[in-house]
């Protein structure tokens, strides 16, 4: 087996399941067995229960001590940033979305499945070390950018009410987001070394566990009768900047600009290589924006990402 082959063969094993698991959402909303509104309801579990179990708790476990920490989260945020920045001010520009849409659009652009096929890919390309780098990504992604694009649409959200009012009533939704009061119970927690009880500990795996399988599971369920096809430049637009500007961004900062590990370098690349993240569906359907374009770029971005993943990890040296 050639070394090329090796590296799409670890991403085959891990974007199968993906889409093995969005197939059976589509087909349980499509034999109309969880009944009309299923997909809402399962949306709402995971926005309302088990992401703030999976915040919480890793919150609650991470170190900030790692030389690499620093250097690794610059370099997913300028990758993040940097088209983000990009996006938004074409689709400002030329679509004419309001401060939700292109708010949206531009996260369509840059957030990386980073729980559920980074840190497997990177496990299998650097065994246990890998892990860590992973954790960091999925916590940065889930608690940071998620957090503030949560921010974003509760001032979308109000954003008619006025100066004063918007932000009255934008920083009360926020202030009430359990997204954003799990990320920051849990690093209070750990930041003050605060003990666990383990049925506690036990309690948040669990619940955290089903974030991934009933996010795409809901992905699933809301193609039903849905086009995936509307909007293809601009989903072609997204999919590309996410898998080939992002992935180009890191690279440059992780080995012409930062100073870090090896490893925690390639990992950065590899991160931000992957396609677009399910929670970016959570969040869309929760305030009913960018639905269908952020479903799509999901499921095109996951396809393509199977040339172009192994394509990175061969230049990377993963065997």
């Amino acid at each position: 087996m050639s070394s090329h082959s090796r590296p799409m063969s670890a991403v085959i094993e891990v974007v199968l399941p993906v889409f093995g698991i969005i197939l059976a959402g589509f087909l349980c909303g499509w034999r109309r067995l969880l009944g009309e509104d299923s997909s809402r309801a399962l949306n709402g579990f995971v926005f309302y229960v088990a992401l703030p179990a999976l915040f919480f708790l890793a919150m609650a476990r991470l170190e900030l001590d790692d030389p690499s920490l620093v250097p690794f989260t610059l370099t997913l945020t300028g990758a993040m940033v940097i088209p983000f920045a990009f996006i938004v001010v074409l689709a400002r520009q030329f679509l004419g979305y309001r401060l939700g849409e292109v708010s949206m659009h531009g996260l369509s652009g840059v957030f990386a499945n980073t729980g559920y096929m980074g840190i497997p890919l990177l496990l299998t390309a650097y065994g246990e070390p890998g892990v860590l780098p992973g954790v960091v990504a999925t916590v940065f992604n889930g608690a940071v950018v998620i957090g503030l694009g949560t921010a974003v649409m509760e001032i979308h959200r109000s954003e008619k009410s006025g100066f004063l009012p918007l932000f009255k009533t934008a920083g009360g939704g926020l202030a009430r987001n359990p997204l954003v009061l799990s990320a920051v119970a849990g690093l209070v927690v750990g930041q003050l070394k605060i003990p666990l009880p383990a049925a506690l500990v036990t309690f948040c795996e669990i619940l955290g566990g089903a974030v991934g399988p009933c996010a795409l599971f809901a992905m699933g369920l809301f193609l039903v009768g849905r086009s995936v096809t509307r909007g293809a430049l601009e989903v072609a637009w997204l999919t590309i900047v996410k898998l080939l500007i992002s992935p180009l961004i890191a690279w440059v900062l992780a080995f012409h600009v930062f100073d870090m590990d090896p490893l925690w370098a390639a990992s950065s690349v590899i991160l931000s290589a992957l396609p677009l993240g399910a929670l970016v569906f959570i969040l869309a359907q929760q305030y009913e924006i960018y639905v269908q374009r952020a479903t799509a770029v999901i499921l095109v971005s996951t396809l393509c990402s199977v040339v172009t993943l192994s394509i990175v990890m061969n230049y990377l040296g993963v065997d």
